[in-house]
């Protein structure tokens, strides 16, 4: 449940303020269709981070626990310097055949390569050795977050400052980090 939870926690603040969540907010507007991306941006999510924490507990399961405590730690503490730079919305190039749907997979599954939530899934998967409790928790983080900015749009932003969620994702990563070196050294 650890993996879960942790997941869940860490993608869901690193999300907040991030490219793929201004995309999000960018795709709904658009099209006025919460639902259908918010599918999209869950189909795009399970795929991307299912591959990602695969990779993740592959690399984990294959390098010496000292070296990876040290890589993962080294990880998480760039991903925490990483995470207090903001973003920018990119304006997604699409087909207006597709439809909302399959532009939002698309878009949305290129954005996140990559992209700090990506690469904090595979060293979460490092981390917990659990692809599906890693996927499961970094998916619901991004549609939780992604949801925000789906449904709340421009009103949530104004209201609640992004740099508070940024600095505060920042902190875990950076917690994260010193555990994951603290337990290589053999202090925890």
């Amino acid at each position: 449940m650890i993996p879960l939870i942790s997941s869940f926690v860490v993608v869901a603040l690193a999300e907040m303020g991030d490219k793929t969540q201004l995309i999000a907010l960018t795709l709904g507007l658009r099209y006025r269709r919460p639902w259908t991306v918010m599918l999209g941006i869950l189909i795009a999510t399970v795929l991307n981070h299912a591959l990602a924490s695969a990779v993740g507990v592959w690399g984990g399961a294959r390098m010496d626990a000292a070296v990876l405590g040290w890589l993962l730690g080294l990880s998480f503490l760039a991903f925490g310097v990483w995470t207090l730079v903001p973003d920018r919305a990119e304006t997604p190039a699409e087909s207006r055949r597709w439809g909302p749907l399959l532009t939002t997979v698309v878009v949305f599954f290129l954005a996140e390569m990559g992209d700090k939530t990506q690469l904090a899934t595979v060293a979460l998967g490092a981390r917990f050795a659990s692809t599906i409790q890693v996927t499961a928790g970094t998916t619901l983080g991004m549609l939780v977050a992604d949801g925000v900015a789906v449904f709340a749009g421009a009103r949530f932003a104004d209201r609640v400052p992004m740099r508070l969620f940024r600095r505060v994702a920042a902190a875990l990563f950076f917690i994260f980090g010193l555990a994951s070196i603290a337990a290589s050294v053999g202090w925890l």
